[in-house]
């Protein structure tokens, strides 16, 4: 098995890997960075500038970062972290796979519930491992990357990763270990719906949380994700500040009640957005087969529907009229089905 002696290897360097990777790096490990060319140039000019809510403030020189397009031949990672979006999981493991000795560690940091079991099956010889991201991280400028919102990481428990825990911890980034990560994935894959709504919304997280016609949309899929996961036997675990079967009756409060019970969910900066925001604003893929389509491939293994999250799936393929105001975005949702969304992957419950 690893240990901390070794270097990082950050397959996927945006927003979430430069983040956590810069991270590690300011607490003394050796961290390789793996990313398109867009970051990297960013990077081997600009540097890598780490900021956060809390008034964190780090910077790291480009002669001082390892930045790489694939991955550097002779490398032997002590710890993979996997910061590639959810529909990049399958092409970066067999990279991974192809390169790196059996057994190397992969900890998937991304979005979704079934990475873990996609890089397993596309790479099989390596270890991985599931992780959470709580927080949010906008990309704010070339090479400056910064944590809007607050949480801790989260990790499948494995004798891999308890020798990593102090370096986590030194980076700023406490690493909790779970038994069992399903029911923190699933918890947190409650949250990102929102991310949807927050792209179609055009606005900052904060001012799209403080608007009670968007949160009702949000609160909707919740309810439907939240049927779906009970008859699958799924407890999601409580990820952010509000226990998950409370969320949709927290969302739907009037703004005035809201502010006041939900401030631990409405602290972040008011340049927190979703990563999904941006890659809808630079016409990049979105990860809604990883989030509103895991909820629908769910509810189909169990022989139900979820047509509120199918039809927030379809508002994202390509030539579809994407709505901007809560009323267009709950009308579309409310729409009788023309076609059904395909579910392209297969998750594990």
């Amino acid at each position: 098995m690893s240990n901390a002696s070794g270097p990082v290897l950050v397959m996927g360097a945006g927003t979430v890997g430069c983040f956590v990777g810069g991270a590690l790096q300011s607490a003394g490990a050796d961290v390789v960075f793996v990313g398109r060319p867009r970051v990297l140039t960013a990077l081997s000019s600009q540097g890598l500038t780490l900021t956060d809510l809390d008034g964190r403030l780090q910077q790291i020189k480009p002669g001082a970062l390892s930045l790489h397009e694939t991955i550097p031949p002779d490398l032997r990672p002590a710890l993979v972290l996997l910061c590639v979006k959810s529909g990049g999981t399958a092409a970066a493991a067999a990279e991974l796979g192809a390169a790196l000795p059996a057994g190397t560690p992969v900890l998937c940091l991304q979005n979704g519930v079934s990475n873990a079991d996609e890089g397993r099956a596309a790479a099989p010889g390596l270890h991985w491992l599931p992780g959470m991201v709580p927080f949010n991280i906008a990309e704010l400028g070339p090479g400056h990357v910064h944590r809007g919102t607050a949480g801790q990481l989260a990790a499948q428990d494995d004798a891999a990763l308890r020798p990593w825990l102090p370096a986590f911890a030194a980076g700023g980034l406490p690493l909790t270990l779970h038994t069992d990560m399903r029911p923190v994935l699933w918890g947190k894959l409650l949250l990102n719906l929102n991310n949807p709504v927050n792209a179609l919304s055009g606005l900052p997280l904060r001012a799209q949380l403080l608007d009670a016609g968007y949160r009702r949309v949000l609160a909707a899929l919740q309810v439907e994700a939240l049927a779906v996961l009970k008859a699958a036997g799924i407890e999601p675990a409580r990820v952010g500040s509000v226990a998950p079967r409370w969320l949709p009756r927290v969302l739907g409060l009037p703004n005035w009640l809201f502010r006041r019970l939900a401030k631990r969910m409405l602290r972040m900066d008011d340049r927190a957005r979703s990563s999904m925001a941006d890659d809808l604003a630079l016409g990049r893929p979105v990860e809604i087969d990883a989030l509103c389509g895991a909820v629908v491939r769910l509810a189909q293994s169990q022989g139900r529907d979820a047509p509120l999250n199918r039809r927030m799936v379809g508002l994202f393929a390509p030539g579809a009229v994407r709505p901007g105001t809560p009323q267009a975005l709950r009308a579309a949702l409310a729409q009788p089905d023309t076609a059904q969304a395909p579910a392209r992957r297969t998750d594990t419950p």
